[in-house]
Protein backbone atom coordinates (compact mmCIF):
# COMPACT_ATOMS: atom_id res chain seq x y z
CA UNK A 1 0.00 0.00 0.00
CA UNK A 2 1.00 3.78 -0.87
CA UNK A 3 2.82 5.63 1.84
CA UNK A 4 0.79 8.62 2.97
CA UNK A 5 2.72 10.40 5.36
CA UNK A 6 2.78 13.66 2.65
CA UNK A 7 1.11 16.77 3.87
CA UNK A 8 1.79 15.75 7.52
CA UNK A 9 0.59 18.92 9.53
CA UNK A 10 3.69 20.33 11.61
CA UNK A 11 1.85 19.86 14.88
CA UNK A 12 0.88 15.98 15.40
CA UNK A 13 -1.89 14.89 17.11
CA UNK A 14 -1.93 12.73 20.02
CA UNK A 15 -4.86 10.70 21.56
CA UNK A 16 -5.63 12.13 24.45
CA UNK A 17 -8.95 9.67 25.59
CA UNK A 18 -10.13 6.10 24.70
CA UNK A 19 -13.22 5.98 26.42
CA UNK A 20 -16.37 2.67 25.74
CA UNK A 21 -19.26 2.89 26.80
CA UNK A 22 -21.98 0.15 27.80
CA UNK A 23 -25.54 0.93 26.40
CA UNK A 24 -28.23 -1.47 26.96
CA UNK A 25 -32.23 -1.87 27.02
CA UNK A 26 -33.70 -2.00 30.16
CA UNK A 27 -34.66 -6.05 29.50
CA UNK A 28 -32.50 -8.15 28.15
CA UNK A 29 -34.04 -11.31 26.26
CA UNK A 30 -32.63 -14.86 24.94
CA UNK A 31 -33.83 -13.15 21.17
CA UNK A 32 -31.25 -13.48 18.26
CA UNK A 33 -31.07 -9.57 18.67
CA UNK A 34 -27.58 -8.41 18.77
CA UNK A 35 -29.01 -4.69 19.04
CA UNK A 36 -30.00 -5.61 23.04
CA UNK A 37 -27.06 -3.98 24.25
CA UNK A 38 -23.93 -2.61 22.58
CA UNK A 39 -20.37 -1.02 23.73
CA UNK A 40 -19.32 2.26 21.79
CA UNK A 41 -15.49 3.36 21.44
CA UNK A 42 -14.90 7.37 22.08
CA UNK A 43 -11.57 8.14 20.50
CA UNK A 44 -10.84 11.75 21.44
CA UNK A 45 -7.17 13.87 20.42
CA UNK A 46 -5.58 16.67 21.51
CA UNK A 47 -6.74 18.59 18.61
CA UNK A 48 -10.61 18.70 19.71
CA UNK A 49 -11.56 16.00 16.81
CA UNK A 50 -13.58 12.60 18.40
CA UNK A 51 -13.95 9.41 16.29
CA UNK A 52 -16.51 6.70 17.42
CA UNK A 53 -16.90 3.04 16.95
CA UNK A 54 -19.14 0.13 17.72
CA UNK A 55 -18.52 -3.20 18.84
CA UNK A 56 -20.38 -6.28 17.94
CA UNK A 57 -19.60 -8.35 20.83
CA UNK A 58 -20.18 -8.80 24.44
CA UNK A 59 -20.16 -5.42 25.93
CA UNK A 60 -18.86 -5.87 28.96
CA UNK A 61 -16.22 -8.80 27.86
CA UNK A 62 -14.66 -6.44 25.33
CA UNK A 63 -14.79 -3.62 27.34
CA UNK A 64 -12.81 -5.25 30.35
CA UNK A 65 -10.14 -5.68 27.13
CA UNK A 66 -9.63 -1.76 27.21
CA UNK A 67 -9.37 -1.72 30.71
CA UNK A 68 -7.52 -4.48 32.35
CA UNK A 69 -4.24 -4.09 34.14
CA UNK A 70 -1.64 -5.49 32.54
CA UNK A 71 -0.55 -8.87 33.69
CA UNK A 72 2.44 -9.31 31.43
CA UNK A 73 4.30 -7.92 28.52
CA UNK A 74 1.60 -9.49 26.06
CA UNK A 75 -1.67 -8.55 27.87
CA UNK A 76 -1.43 -4.45 27.93
CA UNK A 77 -4.95 -3.13 27.39
CA UNK A 78 -6.54 -1.24 24.39
CA UNK A 79 -6.27 2.07 26.45
CA UNK A 80 -2.71 1.62 27.60
CA UNK A 81 -1.45 0.76 23.72
CA UNK A 82 -3.32 4.06 22.41
CA UNK A 83 -2.90 6.98 24.79
CA UNK A 84 -0.57 9.28 24.15
CA UNK A 85 0.32 8.13 20.50
CA UNK A 86 0.66 10.48 17.31
CA UNK A 87 -2.29 10.32 15.11
CA UNK A 88 -2.32 12.16 11.75
CA UNK A 89 -2.16 9.98 8.62
CA UNK A 90 -3.88 6.33 7.74
CA UNK A 91 -0.38 4.61 7.97
CA UNK A 92 -0.78 5.68 11.69
CA UNK A 93 -4.32 3.52 11.91
CA UNK A 94 -2.07 0.82 10.41
CA UNK A 95 0.55 1.22 13.24
CA UNK A 96 -1.73 1.81 16.19
CA UNK A 97 -3.33 -1.68 15.23
CA UNK A 98 -0.11 -3.66 14.87
CA UNK A 99 0.70 -2.12 18.36
CA UNK A 100 -2.35 -3.36 19.76
CA UNK A 101 -2.64 -6.53 18.65
CA UNK A 102 0.88 -7.29 19.38
CA UNK A 103 0.47 -5.63 23.28
CA UNK A 104 -2.66 -7.79 23.39
CA UNK A 105 -0.54 -11.14 21.90
CA UNK A 106 -2.28 -12.72 24.70
CA UNK A 107 -5.48 -11.51 24.84
CA UNK A 108 -7.63 -13.80 23.00
CA UNK A 109 -10.78 -11.41 22.56
CA UNK A 110 -8.04 -8.72 21.30
CA UNK A 111 -9.19 -7.98 17.83
CA UNK A 112 -12.72 -8.34 18.35
CA UNK A 113 -13.01 -5.80 20.91
CA UNK A 114 -10.17 -3.87 19.22
CA UNK A 115 -12.91 -3.06 16.16
CA UNK A 116 -14.55 0.24 18.09
CA UNK A 117 -11.99 1.60 18.28
CA UNK A 118 -9.79 1.01 15.08
CA UNK A 119 -13.19 2.68 13.49
CA UNK A 120 -13.13 5.74 15.71
CA UNK A 121 -9.21 5.62 14.37
CA UNK A 122 -10.99 5.95 10.70
CA UNK A 123 -13.25 8.04 11.83
CA UNK A 124 -10.95 10.80 13.01
CA UNK A 125 -8.27 10.75 10.45
CA UNK A 126 -11.26 11.29 8.03
CA UNK A 127 -11.96 14.17 9.91
CA UNK A 128 -8.77 15.09 9.78
CA UNK A 129 -7.89 15.44 6.19
CA UNK A 130 -11.14 16.19 4.87
CA UNK A 131 -11.86 13.19 3.62
CA UNK A 132 -14.17 10.18 3.89
CA UNK A 133 -13.63 6.81 5.10
CA UNK A 134 -13.96 5.01 1.68
CA UNK A 135 -11.43 7.57 -0.23
CA UNK A 136 -8.76 7.02 2.10
CA UNK A 137 -8.91 3.32 1.84
CA UNK A 138 -9.04 3.70 -2.03
CA UNK A 139 -5.92 6.05 -2.16
CA UNK A 140 -4.15 3.57 0.44
CA UNK A 141 -4.82 0.43 -1.96
CA UNK A 142 -4.34 2.04 -5.48
CA UNK A 143 -7.95 1.69 -6.40
CA UNK A 144 -11.17 3.86 -7.90
CA UNK A 145 -12.29 6.45 -5.29
CA UNK A 146 -15.69 6.09 -7.06
CA UNK A 147 -18.51 5.61 -4.75
CA UNK A 148 -21.46 3.02 -6.09
CA UNK A 149 -24.90 2.57 -4.59
CA UNK A 150 -26.23 -0.08 -2.85
CA UNK A 151 -29.29 -2.38 -2.60
CA UNK A 152 -30.16 -2.18 0.77
CA UNK A 153 -31.71 -5.55 1.95
CA UNK A 154 -34.02 -5.31 4.92
CA UNK A 155 -32.46 -7.44 7.46
CA UNK A 156 -35.33 -9.14 9.98
CA UNK A 157 -35.79 -12.45 11.95
CA UNK A 158 -38.35 -14.74 11.06
CA UNK A 159 -41.89 -14.71 13.22
CA UNK A 160 -42.60 -16.93 15.27
CA UNK A 161 -44.71 -18.88 12.59
CA UNK A 162 -45.25 -18.89 8.87
CA UNK A 163 -48.09 -16.70 8.99
CA UNK A 164 -46.14 -13.99 11.69
CA UNK A 165 -43.36 -14.24 8.45
CA UNK A 166 -45.48 -13.25 5.94
CA UNK A 167 -46.73 -10.14 7.84
CA UNK A 168 -43.41 -9.38 8.73
CA UNK A 169 -42.80 -10.05 4.99
CA UNK A 170 -45.98 -7.86 3.56
CA UNK A 171 -44.70 -4.95 6.17
CA UNK A 172 -41.50 -4.36 4.37
CA UNK A 173 -42.78 -4.33 1.05
CA UNK A 174 -44.83 -1.98 1.68
CA UNK A 175 -42.08 0.21 3.13
CA UNK A 176 -40.64 -0.64 -0.24
CA UNK A 177 -38.20 -2.60 0.23
CA UNK A 178 -37.34 -4.58 -3.16
CA UNK A 179 -34.81 -7.27 -0.80
CA UNK A 180 -34.99 -8.76 2.71
CA UNK A 181 -33.20 -11.37 4.61
CA UNK A 182 -35.08 -13.64 7.29
CA UNK A 183 -32.99 -15.50 10.14
CA UNK A 184 -33.21 -17.49 13.16
CA UNK A 185 -36.05 -17.95 15.05
CA UNK A 186 -37.65 -21.48 14.59
CA UNK A 187 -35.49 -21.81 11.51
CA UNK A 188 -34.25 -25.55 11.50
CA UNK A 189 -36.31 -26.43 15.14
CA UNK A 190 -39.45 -27.79 13.80
CA UNK A 191 -38.66 -30.16 11.29
CA UNK A 192 -38.54 -29.68 7.34
CA UNK A 193 -41.80 -28.75 6.37
CA UNK A 194 -41.95 -25.55 8.86
CA UNK A 195 -38.86 -24.72 7.58
CA UNK A 196 -40.12 -25.06 4.18
CA UNK A 197 -43.20 -22.89 5.37
CA UNK A 198 -41.23 -20.14 6.68
CA UNK A 199 -39.64 -19.47 3.19
CA UNK A 200 -42.33 -19.75 1.10
CA UNK A 201 -44.29 -16.94 3.31
CA UNK A 202 -41.45 -14.90 3.10
CA UNK A 203 -41.38 -14.98 -0.43
CA UNK A 204 -45.24 -14.72 -0.68
CA UNK A 205 -45.06 -12.17 1.32
CA UNK A 206 -42.17 -9.66 -0.15
CA UNK A 207 -43.80 -10.68 -3.70
CA UNK A 208 -41.86 -12.66 -7.06
CA UNK A 209 -40.02 -9.45 -7.91
CA UNK A 210 -38.24 -8.68 -4.82
CA UNK A 211 -35.11 -10.71 -3.65
CA UNK A 212 -34.93 -12.70 -0.32
CA UNK A 213 -32.18 -14.19 1.71
CA UNK A 214 -32.55 -17.25 4.11
CA UNK A 215 -30.27 -17.01 7.32
CA UNK A 216 -30.26 -20.55 9.14
CA UNK A 217 -28.56 -18.82 12.09
CA UNK A 218 -25.48 -21.90 11.75
CA UNK A 219 -28.80 -24.21 13.24
CA UNK A 220 -27.41 -27.27 11.26
CA UNK A 221 -23.95 -27.35 13.14
CA UNK A 222 -22.04 -29.88 10.84
CA UNK A 223 -25.03 -31.62 9.50
CA UNK A 224 -23.73 -30.68 6.00
CA UNK A 225 -26.21 -33.09 4.75
CA UNK A 226 -29.54 -31.40 5.99
CA UNK A 227 -27.63 -28.01 4.87
CA UNK A 228 -28.04 -29.56 1.38
CA UNK A 229 -31.39 -30.89 1.40
CA UNK A 230 -32.85 -27.59 2.83
CA UNK A 231 -30.96 -25.78 -0.33
CA UNK A 232 -32.70 -27.94 -2.29
CA UNK A 233 -35.93 -27.56 -1.00
CA UNK A 234 -35.50 -23.71 -0.65
CA UNK A 235 -34.43 -24.12 -4.21
CA UNK A 236 -38.25 -23.26 -5.17
CA UNK A 237 -38.58 -19.97 -4.14
CA UNK A 238 -35.59 -18.70 -5.59
CA UNK A 239 -33.44 -17.16 -2.31
CA UNK A 240 -30.40 -15.46 -3.07
CA UNK A 241 -28.48 -17.39 -0.50
CA UNK A 242 -29.03 -19.28 2.26
CA UNK A 243 -26.76 -18.19 5.32
CA UNK A 244 -24.72 -19.81 7.57
CA UNK A 245 -26.58 -23.17 7.39
CA UNK A 246 -23.52 -24.38 9.77
CA UNK A 247 -21.43 -23.29 12.36
CA UNK A 248 -18.53 -20.72 11.59
CA UNK A 249 -15.55 -22.78 12.53
CA UNK A 250 -16.82 -25.91 10.51
CA UNK A 251 -14.56 -25.59 7.63
CA UNK A 252 -14.54 -28.82 6.74
CA UNK A 253 -18.42 -29.52 6.81
CA UNK A 254 -18.55 -26.51 4.57
CA UNK A 255 -16.17 -27.51 2.10
CA UNK A 256 -18.03 -30.94 1.84
CA UNK A 257 -21.27 -28.62 1.25
CA UNK A 258 -19.94 -26.89 -1.21
CA UNK A 259 -18.64 -29.81 -3.10
CA UNK A 260 -22.41 -31.30 -3.80
CA UNK A 261 -23.31 -28.14 -5.58
CA UNK A 262 -26.21 -27.34 -3.95
CA UNK A 263 -28.87 -25.42 -6.06
CA UNK A 264 -28.70 -21.92 -3.60
CA UNK A 265 -25.57 -20.22 -3.14
CA UNK A 266 -23.97 -20.44 0.81
CA UNK A 267 -23.26 -17.63 2.35
CA UNK A 268 -21.06 -16.76 5.56
CA UNK A 269 -18.19 -15.30 7.59
CA UNK A 270 -20.33 -13.01 9.96
CA UNK A 271 -18.24 -14.86 12.91
CA UNK A 272 -15.09 -14.05 11.62
CA UNK A 273 -12.97 -12.08 14.22
CA UNK A 274 -9.71 -12.31 12.35
CA UNK A 275 -8.89 -11.78 8.80
CA UNK A 276 -7.91 -15.56 8.97
CA UNK A 277 -10.98 -16.71 9.72
CA UNK A 278 -12.66 -15.04 6.95
CA UNK A 279 -9.82 -16.31 4.30
CA UNK A 280 -10.35 -19.98 5.74
CA UNK A 281 -14.15 -20.14 4.69
CA UNK A 282 -13.03 -18.16 1.55
CA UNK A 283 -10.34 -20.82 0.50
CA UNK A 284 -11.64 -23.75 2.12
CA UNK A 285 -14.60 -23.34 2.84
CA UNK A 286 -16.02 -22.93 -0.83
CA UNK A 287 -18.39 -19.55 0.56
CA UNK A 288 -19.88 -17.72 -2.77
CA UNK A 289 -21.13 -15.02 -0.53
CA UNK A 290 -18.77 -13.65 2.19
CA UNK A 291 -20.25 -11.60 5.04
CA UNK A 292 -17.91 -9.77 6.95
CA UNK A 293 -18.90 -7.68 10.70
CA UNK A 294 -16.05 -4.40 10.49
CA UNK A 295 -17.30 -4.55 14.72
CA UNK A 296 -16.27 -7.98 15.27
CA UNK A 297 -13.51 -8.60 12.35
CA UNK A 298 -10.99 -5.64 13.96
CA UNK A 299 -12.30 -2.75 12.19
CA UNK A 300 -12.20 -1.15 8.77
CA UNK A 301 -9.05 -2.07 7.50
CA UNK A 302 -9.26 -6.07 8.03
CA UNK A 303 -12.60 -5.72 6.52
CA UNK A 304 -11.51 -4.14 3.37
CA UNK A 305 -8.94 -7.17 3.24
CA UNK A 306 -11.08 -9.98 3.25
CA UNK A 307 -13.17 -7.50 0.19
CA UNK A 308 -9.99 -7.08 -1.84
CA UNK A 309 -9.52 -11.56 -1.49
CA UNK A 310 -13.12 -11.56 -2.09
CA UNK A 311 -12.30 -9.78 -5.37
CA UNK A 312 -9.30 -11.93 -6.27
CA UNK A 313 -11.18 -15.36 -5.69
CA UNK A 314 -14.11 -13.96 -7.27
CA UNK A 315 -16.83 -13.92 -4.64
CA UNK A 316 -19.49 -11.03 -3.56
CA UNK A 317 -18.68 -9.37 -0.53
CA UNK A 318 -21.28 -8.10 1.52
CA UNK A 319 -21.43 -6.64 4.72
CA UNK A 320 -23.07 -8.01 8.01
CA UNK A 321 -24.52 -4.96 9.98
CA UNK A 322 -27.69 -5.89 12.62
CA UNK A 323 -26.44 -3.42 15.17
CA UNK A 324 -27.14 0.38 14.11
CA UNK A 325 -26.49 2.97 11.56
CA UNK A 326 -22.92 3.70 13.26
CA UNK A 327 -22.04 -0.28 12.05
CA UNK A 328 -23.80 0.21 8.82
CA UNK A 329 -21.44 3.27 8.00
CA UNK A 330 -17.93 1.58 8.78
CA UNK A 331 -19.12 -1.69 6.76
CA UNK A 332 -20.58 0.95 4.35
CA UNK A 333 -17.02 2.39 3.83
CA UNK A 334 -15.44 -1.28 2.93
CA UNK A 335 -17.22 -1.96 -0.09
CA UNK A 336 -18.62 1.48 -1.46
CA UNK A 337 -16.15 1.23 -4.51
CA UNK A 338 -16.85 -1.87 -5.81
CA UNK A 339 -19.79 -1.33 -8.27
CA UNK A 340 -19.96 -5.61 -8.40
CA UNK A 341 -20.91 -5.32 -4.92
CA UNK A 342 -24.35 -4.58 -4.94
CA UNK A 343 -25.71 -5.70 -2.02
CA UNK A 344 -26.17 -3.83 1.82
CA UNK A 345 -27.40 -5.32 5.04
CA UNK A 346 -29.57 -2.85 6.28
CA UNK A 347 -30.93 -2.98 9.90
CA UNK A 348 -34.68 -2.46 9.47
CA UNK A 349 -35.51 -3.61 13.05
CA UNK A 350 -34.23 -3.66 16.13
CA UNK A 351 -34.03 -1.81 19.58
CA UNK A 352 -34.82 1.90 21.01
CA UNK A 353 -31.73 2.25 21.09
CA UNK A 354 -30.03 1.10 17.98
CA UNK A 355 -32.47 3.09 16.04
CA UNK A 356 -31.46 6.44 18.47
CA UNK A 357 -27.80 5.64 18.07
CA UNK A 358 -26.94 8.47 15.83
CA UNK A 359 -28.34 12.08 14.34
CA UNK A 360 -27.88 11.17 10.39
CA UNK A 361 -29.15 7.53 9.82
CA UNK A 362 -28.39 6.71 6.15
CA UNK A 363 -31.75 6.49 4.56
CA UNK A 364 -33.22 4.75 1.74
CA UNK A 365 -33.32 7.05 -1.28
CA UNK A 366 -36.38 7.34 -3.80
CA UNK A 367 -34.72 4.64 -6.22
CA UNK A 368 -34.75 2.51 -3.53
CA UNK A 369 -30.74 2.44 -3.04
CA UNK A 370 -28.31 3.67 -0.37
CA UNK A 371 -25.21 5.82 -1.01
CA UNK A 372 -22.45 6.08 1.85
CA UNK A 373 -22.36 10.06 2.67
CA UNK A 374 -19.92 12.35 0.85
CA UNK A 375 -18.27 13.76 4.63
CA UNK A 376 -15.27 13.58 6.19
CA UNK A 377 -14.53 10.50 8.14
CA UNK A 378 -17.74 7.87 9.27
CA UNK A 379 -20.03 10.82 7.93
CA UNK A 380 -22.70 10.14 10.73
CA UNK A 381 -22.66 11.47 14.54
CA UNK A 382 -23.75 9.43 17.92
CA UNK A 383 -26.64 11.33 18.86
CA UNK A 384 -25.31 11.19 22.57
CA UNK A 385 -28.31 12.36 24.27
CA UNK A 386 -30.86 10.49 22.78
CA UNK A 387 -28.62 7.03 23.96
CA UNK A 388 -27.93 8.84 27.60
CA UNK A 389 -30.47 6.55 28.95
CA UNK A 390 -29.43 3.77 27.92
CA UNK A 391 -26.24 3.78 29.59
CA UNK A 392 -25.75 1.47 32.57
CA UNK A 393 -22.69 2.48 35.14
CA UNK A 394 -20.40 0.13 35.04
CA UNK A 395 -16.91 0.26 38.06
CA UNK A 396 -14.39 -2.30 38.32
CA UNK A 397 -12.15 -2.62 41.10
CA UNK A 398 -9.47 -4.54 41.78
CA UNK A 399 -8.48 -4.52 45.38
CA UNK A 400 -8.68 -0.71 46.39
CA UNK A 401 -8.11 0.77 42.92
CA UNK A 402 -10.25 1.46 40.73
CA UNK A 403 -9.28 -0.25 37.29
CA UNK A 404 -12.42 1.56 35.67
CA UNK A 405 -15.90 3.63 36.17
CA UNK A 406 -18.72 5.15 33.60
CA UNK A 407 -20.73 7.07 35.23
CA UNK A 408 -21.56 9.73 32.44
CA UNK A 409 -21.15 10.05 28.74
Amino acid sequence: MANNRKGRHLTQMKIAAVDPFYLRMPDITTAADGTQDTLLVRVRTDTGLEGWGECDASPLVSLAVYCCPMSHGNIINIRTSLIGETLDAPDDVLRLSEKVRRNGLDIQQIQHAYSGAEIALWDIIGQQLGKPVYRLLAEMSGTSDVAHPKLPYASVLFGDTPEDTYQIAVGLRERGYRAAKFGWGPMGKFGEANDIALVAAAREGMGAAAQIMIDAGVVWGTDYETAYNRAEAFAQFSPTWLEEPLAPDAIDAYGSLAEKNPPVPIAAGEGSSIYRMAEDLIVNGGIQFVQIDAGRIGGIMPSFQVRQLAERRGIQYVNHTFKSHLSLAASLHVFATNPDFDLLEYPAAGSELSQCLVIDPFLVEPDGMVRVKECPGLGVRVDTEAIRPYLAPVRIEVGSDTVFEQTRL
